[in-house]
């Protein structure tokens, strides 16, 4: 520890250069996250819908705080989740698109990549809801097996009767108004009467978009499919069962990122190799004087 101490007195300067290095390959290794660093994608929020619709929207008919209305025809809107090894990624991808559109669906979005060299992807359909299950079977069949299914339903009746009745006490007020404005007579009520109307159509407008929105969501189910043809690359939660083969592959994949941040690092030093090189020369040139 003294040795340790003496020599970072005596090359105070290299010492110096040394933490400068260090800390700006720190700092650039803390931007990256570790899921990204690991190769790994977040998993795709399920419940969030293509853009176009205010999240907080569907948010606040997630939890209802009043209770459920008696109506037997309900509204709800379903979300899907499969989770699937394949043997080839693109060519799944491409099947499901064509097997959804020939049901009257259509493609949300999709990606592929190549983490670790294990193909992976996702892809995210519509699907009539009265098609769901024919669906299902038919993107199951074109994969290996199937990893994980999550269905899940959201019954938002309610909202749309709440809508319903906010949209009669609309209409009823832009009716009143209406009748108003024939009845008045001074310029400046008829520029108060018209404000009025204009602000009703808006919330009627935006009431009836509402509507529709949750209308069409429930006759279109989401399906978001993860594909792989490495199933420890798919968001699921694997089983407490011992298995050898998961365990090896874990092991090289965690060889493999080491070996790949050791060779990251070396390029860093590489490329800052100006920096403490020329500490480490001026140290030598200046202690070569000293004792002479």
């Amino acid at each position: 520890m003294q040795r340790i101490i003496g020599w970072i007195r005596g090359n105070i300067l290299v010492f110096g250069l040394v933490l400068v290095v260090v800390f700006l390959i720190l700092e650039r290794f803390s931007r990256v996250s570790p899921l990204a660093m690991m190769g790994v994608q977040a998993p795709v929020n399920q419940m969030k819908f293509e853009s176009g619709v205010p999240s907080m929207m569907y948010d606040s008919y997630r939890t209802p705080n009043v209770a459920p209305s008696e109506s037997k025809d309900r509204l709800v809107i379903t979300t899907t989740s499969l989770s699937m090894q394949v043997a080839d990624v693109p060519s799944v991808v491409e099947k499901i698109q064509g097997s959804v559109e020939a049901m009257g669906g259509f493609l949300v979005n999709s990606n592929m990549s190549k983490p670790e060299g294990a193909a992976s992807g996702s892809i995210t359909v519509r699907v009539p809801t009265t098609k769901l299950k024919e669906a299902l079977t038919a993107i199951k069949a074109f994969g290996v097996k199937v990893v994980s299914e999550n269905v899940n339903g959201t019954d938002v009746t309610d909202q749309y009767e709440d809508l319903e009745a906010r949209l009669e006490v609309l209409n009823a007020t832009k009716a009143k108004f209406e009748e108003i404005m024939k009845q008045a007579t001074q310029i400046q009520d008829l520029l108060n009467v018209q404000q009025q109307l204009i602000s009703l159509q808006s919330q009627i407008d935006s009431v009836k978009g509402q509507q529709k929105y949750l209308d069409q969501t429930a006759k279109l189910s989401l399906v978001t499919i993860y594909l792989s043809t490495d199933d420890l690359a798919l968001p699921y939660t694997p089983d407490t069962s011992w298995r050898p083969a998961a365990v090896f592959k874990e092991a090289v994949r965690s060889l493999v990122l080491n070996l790949r941040n050791i060779g990251s690092l070396a390029i860093w030093l590489a490329v800052y190799s100006p920096v403490w090189v020329s500490g480490l020369v001026v140290v030598w040139v200046m202690r070569r004087k000293v004792k002479i």
